[in-house]
């Protein structure tokens, strides 16, 4: 009886050990694969940042950022603007919106619409987002080509990046965190802006940059809405004259559709050089304010902590 008892003791031992060391090489195959995807994803990235990053460099001179018809650095300051109106637009609408659904939204119906909502918007291409805004920020305000109309429909684009990762980063903070906060006497409210938004302030910044490289890139949706035509005049400050700089409500383009327009029209001789540069320059804008944005989530991830500590 105890010889038995002995081998099956001996037996389930094995198997247990064999179960073992199959899972654990399992785990190593799936570590092995997973650190494969990642690199060949990191290595396209270098390998596309550098041919289009050298592309441009071959081509660039200094007439090409020049602030002249025939350069792009009108059209550099038309990007940076326009994506800054569309995040002034986009960023507290989409936190807002993330907020009440994760806080205040009932679950139910109301809740599944907005989610449905939210995928459906996320989900609509450029070009139908353009032509919705041309319909309706352009034909039916009986206005021009304008950066506005062309930052409302990027916004359009980038809500439901930021509605979703706002939502997202709010459910997965500990429910301690908030139970503490209001055990301590703090409101609902006093509950969100001093808790659970400083400590979902890298998902949320994570959001914001994508919805931001959204910006940068877009092309469909501001062909359009914002124009093609740029007419600046860098020694007129009042913002109500259609060349001021500032003035929302004037035509932009910007440097994405100056490539598409410099690779289909080609209306001049150096088109491709103007196309190579302004690729490799929206390139470099989009890597720098990734980067930018990152290292400002980090060290405010860590004020808060430190200041939740």
């Amino acid at each position: 009886m105890t010889a038995d008892m002995t081998g099956t003791n001996k037996e389930y031992l094995r198997n247990v050990d064999g179960g073992l060391k199959r899972a654990h090489l399992f785990d190593e195959i799936a570590t092995a694969t997973f650190y494969i995807v990642s690199g060949a994803f990191v290595l396209l990235l270098i390998a596309f940042t550098l041919y289009v990053v050298w592309g441009g460099a071959k081509a660039i001179s200094p007439e090409i950022f020049s602030f002249s018809e025939t350069g792009i650095g009108n059209q550099f300051f038309n990007t940076v603007y326009l994506v800054f109106l569309s995040l002034v637009i986009s960023v507290p609408i989409g936190i807002a919106a993330g907020v009440y659904m994760a806080e205040y939204a009932p679950e139910g119906r109301v809740t599944n619409s907005l989610r449905i909502a939210i995928e459906t918007l996320s989900s609509l291409p450029s070009i139908v987002v353009g032509l919705f805004g041309y319909l309706v920020f352009i034909i039916m305000v009986n206005t021009q080509w304008n950066l506005f109309s062309g930052a409302l429909a990027v916004s359009i684009l980038s809500l439901p990046l930021i509605t979703t990762t706002t939502y997202d980063a709010f459910k997965a903070l500990p429910i301690g965190w908030k139970h503490g906060s209001l055990a301590l006497g703090a409101t609902h409210w006093e509950t969100i802006w001093h808790v659970m938004l400083p400590a979902s302030v890298g998902p949320i910044m994570t959001g914001i940059i994508l919805a931001a490289g959204r910006g940068f890139g877009e092309a469909a949706a501001l062909l359009y809405t914002a124009g093609m035509s740029t007419d600046i005049n860098w020694s007129v400050w009042d913002i109500t004259s259609p060349v001021c700089p500032l003035n929302p409500f004037r035509p932009g383009e910007t440097l994405s559709l100056q490539v598409w327009a410099a690779r289909t029209e080609a209306t001049s001789a150096s088109a491709g050089d103007v196309a190579a540069a302004a690729s490799a320059v929206l390139m470099i804008m989009v890597l720098v304010f990734s980067i930018g944005a990152r290292l400002l989530s980090r060290h405010l991830a860590k004020k808060s902590e430190g200041e939740n500590a």
